[in-house]
């Protein structure tokens, strides 16, 4: 990832007892050479061997005490942290935030859509839902259907510990309570992997010897097999669909093919052209769940104008994808009208320039 592009911000929320630390803790174990900044109400449930080999005691490691993330007033306390966080001598790749059980992802995520630090971008809510204890969370935390609702991907976790017409059942409430489209990942033990909120980086290379990561990566492993009678990775259940195209893709249909896109797609990553006048830098596309994200990045120089896009996501019909990717080619982007790229401005994180004739960055969500 490149350290001076913003560092995305990922929110993971849940009330007491869904798994919220466990997910976090899979993360960090899970994540490869990438460097994770983390955010927490209370250490005390973090695994520290993970963390250390991680990178991330010390400097890389801050802590609210007592109070939630949401309380902190305007933002102030989390913005100074996040700047902490963000600091290039840290060469932090993703910071996730733990909030506490009692935190309002609302209030969470308009904190960090209204920061001013341009080293940080929101990069999306996971909400963390207990499957043994949906009704019973439900009717303790009232708020639950309105955390749920802002959510842009819930992990249903806990799964093992429920049957197949129970989870059937608490998947069609989920389904209309979410917001439209918003996918639901069954997991159990918050095993979920790491590639559907940010990109991992390899394993750092070593001559002679395993390095630490693949010595937590083999202990994992090693778990996993007595734990099941089989190596069980988290990654086993996704399929990776990838779209290349040397031809512009149309910002209209485009659009169209991301309000359209089905439950099961966790994450989409890459960049695409639209060569669409006034507008033929690439642009950055990140979304995960439901939320998205594009961001204009400069062409290097001789780099071929293409499309380049992976999809990630479980039960989804790959060549269907491709076939829709495939009906968004352009064959003349010159002859579109700028106002064809408002869908996609309304997910970019600046202000419209001055005199363009495009309206001001709209809302993250689809």
């Amino acid at each position: 990832m490149n350290s001076r592009q913003p560092i995305p911000v990922v929110v993971l929320a849940g009330f007491l007892g869904s798994g919220k630390t466990t997910v976090l803790n899979h993360l960090l174990a899970g994540r490869g050479g990438t460097r994770i900044g983390v955010v927490v109400n209370d250490f005390g449930s973090i695994e520290i061997d993970a963390m250390s080999v991680a990178g991330q005691v010390g400097d890389s490691m801050v802590s609210l005490g007592g109070g939630c993330l949401c309380c902190a007033v305007d933002g102030s306390e989390l913005d100074a942290y996040l700047e902490k966080l963000s600091a290039p001598v840290h060469r932090i790749d993703v910071i996730v935030i733990e909030a506490s059980g009692l935190a309002e992802p609302q209030e969470m995520i308009r904190m960090l859509m209204a920061s001013e630090n341009p080293a940080i971008r929101y990069g999306g809510m996971v909400e963390v839902v207990d499957a043994a204890e949906f009704d019973a969370t439900r009717a303790r935390h009232p708020e639950t259907d309105r955390h749920l609702a802002v959510a842009d991907l819930v992990v249903l976790n806990k799964i093992d510990r429920v049957d197949a017409a129970e989870r059937a059942r608490i998947e069609q409430q989920l389904a209309v309570v979410c917001a439209p489209g918003t996918p639901v990942l069954a997991t159990d033990h918050g095993r979920i992997d790491p590639e559907l909120l940010f990109d991992r980086r390899p394993w750092t290379e070593t001559r002679g010897q395993l390095s630490f990561e693949d010595l937590l990566a083999e202990a994992d492993d090693h778990e996993h097999e007595h734990a099941h009678g089989r190596c069980d990775h988290a990654h086993a259940a996704y399929e990776s669909t990838e779209f290349t195209s040397e031809q512009a893709l149309s910002p209209r249909r485009f659009i169209d093919f991301l309000d359209r896109r089905p439950a099961g797609l966790y994450r989409i990553k890459g960049f695409v052209y639209f060569g669409v006048p006034g507008h033929e830098e690439r642009y950055e596309v990140h979304a995960v769940g439901r939320f998205l994200r594009f961001a204009p990045r400069p062409w290097g120089r001789g780099e071929a104008r293409v499309s380049q896009l992976v999809l990630i996501g479980s039960g989804t019909d790959g060549p269907g994808l491709l076939r829709e990717l495939e009906a968004c080619r352009e064959a003349a982007p010159h002859e579109a009208r700028p106002e064809s790229m408002w869908g996609v401005l309304r997910y970019v994180a600046r202000p419209a320039e001055p005199g363009s004739g495009v309206p001001a960055t709209g809302s993250d969500e689809t």
